[in-house]
């Protein structure tokens, strides 16, 4: 129910809160470089691992059964075992649909994603004032959509309670080994990336890792704790500038985008949930369509909010695009908590790395 108009209005007003696209310059391009560079090998290290140690099979068996997810309908044309649903062809096609409504009605989120950077674009070479209009019109259904969502993950414990109640009352502590399994991937490939990935960036630039992690301990904390960028941001500029020594001009354009473009650590549990699901209910994932969950994954990624689960929407909205149901979400969010806790601090380290690094370069420059 919420989905289509959350990504759409999340998408739009995104775009539209770019004040001037064509004149962002060289600072801007710079920076939306990093984000994009860096939620992509986020990204490509969730997949890589999630295919070697297939948290999603156990003992050469899909873990559906033992996670509940055996009941879970397939779509017509999806079985058990079946290659990729796409040809590459098929992919660009989706990307723009003929009837943007129907598009809407069936879930093509590839479509409404297309639509709304069309739709975003389009709207920055209209009259200023229709602009304006739009960009509000686009953030309070944004606003709306948020606060729906927060009124229904009201009822999360309770799903979770039942979910979780029901799977061990049926296959016994079975169920624990493969949740763990998926949370440790999750957590090794978040710990690649924050302390291997973004340090040899970091280290690339001469800047020194260790000292930059020290410098950034109080954002990263909060971060943690409240599992929201955009609730840290406030002491993430503090750090920064006042002991990374980053300047505001680069900090006050850096980090706020970040904080609502850059999710290096959703994207990439984005990545190995919908992989480890298609895994645990015996769909083999091709090039074509790991190509498809790597491409939403970076842009569904962008359009999150900087809140608590809000990357659960983005998660359902890549089951839709690979072909499988949003309810076989339900399983992972018994341990949903603790790992956006950890996806958030990563979120915001990445962050902080981009502001370090692009004032290095703007000043060596």
């Amino acid at each position: 129910m919420l989905i289509v108009p959350l990504i759409l209005s999340s998408i739009v007003s995104g775009i539209l809160n770019i004040k001037d696209i064509k004149g962002i310059g060289n600072l801007g391009l710079k920076t939306i470089l990093y984000y994009l560079s860096t939620s992509l090998v986020a990204i490509l290290t969730g997949l890589f691992l999630v295919y070697i140690l297939t948290p999603g099979i156990h003992n050469s068996t899909p873990v559906g059964e033992m996670i509940g997810l055996s009941g879970a309908e397939l779509p017509k044309g999806l079985m058990k075992g079946s290659g990729s649903i796409y040809e590459l062809k098929d992919i660009f096609l989706r990307m723009v649909p003929p009837n943007i409504v129907a598009a809407a009605s069936k879930g093509q989120m590839l479509g409404i994603i297309f639509f709304g950077i069309l739709f975003g674009i389009s709207c920055h070479k209209i009259d200023g004032s229709y602009r304006d209009l739009l960009a509000r019109f686009s953030q309070a259904v944004f606003e709306v959509s948020m606060k729906m969502t927060e009124i229904v993950m009201l009822f999360a414990p309770i799903g979770i309670f039942g979910l979780v109640a029901k799977v061990i009352a049926k296959t016994g502590l079975a169920a624990i080994t493969p949740l763990l399994s998926f949370f440790f991937t999750v957590a090794l490939a978040l710990g690649i990336h924050f302390f291997i990935t973004l340090s040899i960036i970091l280290k690339s630039f001469g800047i020194n890792p260790f000292n930059h992690l020290k410098n950034m301990l109080p954002a990263l904390v909060t971060a943690f704790s409240t599992a929201s960028s955009s609730a840290t941001l406030p002491v993430t500029m503090e750090c920064i500038e006042k002991r990374a020594r980053v300047p505001n001009r680069i900090s006050s354009f850096v980090l706020p985008l970040g904080a609502t473009v850059n999710m290096d650590g959703t994207a990439l549990y984005e990545c190995v949930a919908a992989l480890f699901i298609a895994q645990a209910m015996g769909i083999k994932i091709g090039f074509l369509k790991a190509f498809v969950v790597v491409f939403t994954a970076l842009l569904t990624s962008i359009g999150v909010a900087g809140i608590p689960a809000a990357s659960l929407v983005a998660i359902a909205v890549i089951l839709k695009v690979i072909g499988l149901p949003v309810d076989a979400i339900g399983p992972i969010l018994a341990v949903d908590r603790i790992l956006d806790m950890m996806r958030t601090a990563v979120n915001v380290y990445s962050d902080s790395c981009g502001a370090t690094v692009i004032w290095k370069v703007s000043r060596g420059a």
